[in-house]
């Protein structure tokens, strides 16, 4: 049986975590659908920064659209939206037939939002109002003013792919704004059943530490992280407060582990795919990890609800200087303002293959990258 879809029959979904126009028009994302029983996508700013850039589609597109009057952010989410619709449309068969669980697409708010919880909300409203697609998830950062712009926007019936979390504790946070919000729906006799993911970025920490711990801890920060983190996702889904949202109709908010290509070129390329399967999550991937997993994956059991080795593993890595609370906030802080790099990268090249370097410029001088 195909890795894929032995991995699928566990009870964990695929999905991909890249988009270009390119990927929708020549079919490929048909085939990984059929071939590879990917049910979803993600997209950020990197990505979308490199799709422009690699993607001769784009040009005249964004030709057009700046004739039209359109530039920066406004001509840029002209084009997600685009993209981004074209694949939920494929989806959804998939979310129809799952009642709304799976087969999603995720749209990123700027990271220029960041720190500005009011303005998350009111783009994450307009940008699915904008889609009309019930299948599209919007991304908001589980930073400190995400975490309240969550709540708000799961009130106001967004759903919401909790992005930037690194550690269980930022889960926990990310868990109960998304509770509070349907606790509020429910309480406004609203529906509670509102979509949400949360995703926890895991090959970063093994970046961030590689050179620092012994050969025999290499590699293995970000699965432990995972594992403590799924140990928490499951002790709360068994509490008294899920138990009683869960019966009034709300949706459990389903772990997504993220960022799991491997970075160490001496490390197996599947490495946080084998390690990570558990029942009702979410891997999305890069298009190379997927095409490796296909290719020699396995899955090697699945994720214990226990936390199986997590605690012992971080423990040794406490020996080593370790800590997870200081390295989590900082590698949210990292990931943010990469993020927010990648943003106006993007807006920069939509500018330059409009031909209008100018705005560009007066783009990044009224937008300063996040520090």
């Amino acid at each position: 049986m195909n890795p894929t879809q032995a991995l699928h029959d566990l009870g964990q979904r695929l999905w991909l975590d890249n988009i270009t126009r390119g990927l929708l028009t020549s079919g490929t994302l048909s085939r990984y659908i059929k071939e590879f029983a990917v049910t979803g996508l993600t997209s950020n700013p990197t990505i979308f920064d490199q799709a422009i850039q690699n993607d001769g589609f784009y040009a005249a597109a964004i030709r057009e659209k700046t004739e039209a009057g359109k530039s920066g952010e406004a001509l840029f989410f002209e084009l997600a939206l685009e993209d981004l619709t074209g694949a939920a449309d494929l989806f959804r068969p998939i979310h129809d037939a799952t009642g709304g669980v799976d087969g999603w697409v995720s749209l990123e708010v700027s990271p220029l939002l960041a720190d500005d919880t009011a303005g998350t909300v009111q783009t994450a409203v307009q940008l699915h109002a904008r889609a009309q697609r019930p299948n599209l998830f919007i991304k908001i950062p589980g930073t400190r003013a995400g975490i309240p712009a969550i709540e708000e926007a799961i009130f106001a019936g967004v759903p919401v792919n909790v992005t930037l979390l690194f550690s269980s504790e930022h889960y926990r946070a990310a868990a109960e704004a998304y509770m509070r919000g349907i606790e509020r729906r429910l309480a406004a006799g609203r529906d509670a059943k509102v979509a949400s993911v949360a995703s926890i970025f895991v090959s970063r920490w093994d970046v961030a530490i590689q050179d620092k711990v012994p050969q025999h801890l290499r590699n293995r920060l970000g699965i432990a992280i995972a594992r403590r983190t799924y140990k928490v996702h499951c002790e709360l889904l068994a509490s008294p407060r899920w138990k009683q949202l869960s019966d009034s109709g709300a949706e459990v908010q389903r772990l997504l582990w993220a960022s799991t290509g491997t970075k160490d070129p001496k490390a197996p390329d599947t490495l946080y795919v084998d390690a990570l399967a558990a029942p009702n999550s979410i891997n999305t991937m890069p298009e190379k990890t997927l095409l490796a997993f296909a290719e020699h994956g396995q899955v090697k059991g699945v994720l214990s609800p226990d936390g199986g080795d997590a605690e012992e593993i971080l423990a040794a890595f406490v020996q080593e200087g370790v800590t997870e609370a200081e390295l989590a906030s900082r590698l949210q802080r990292e990931g943010t303002a990469a993020f927010a790099r990648s943003w106006n990268d993007l807006l920069d090249r939509i500018a330059s293959k409009a031909g209008n370097r100018k705005s560009a410029d007066q783009h990044n001088q009224r937008q300063a990258p996040l520090g």
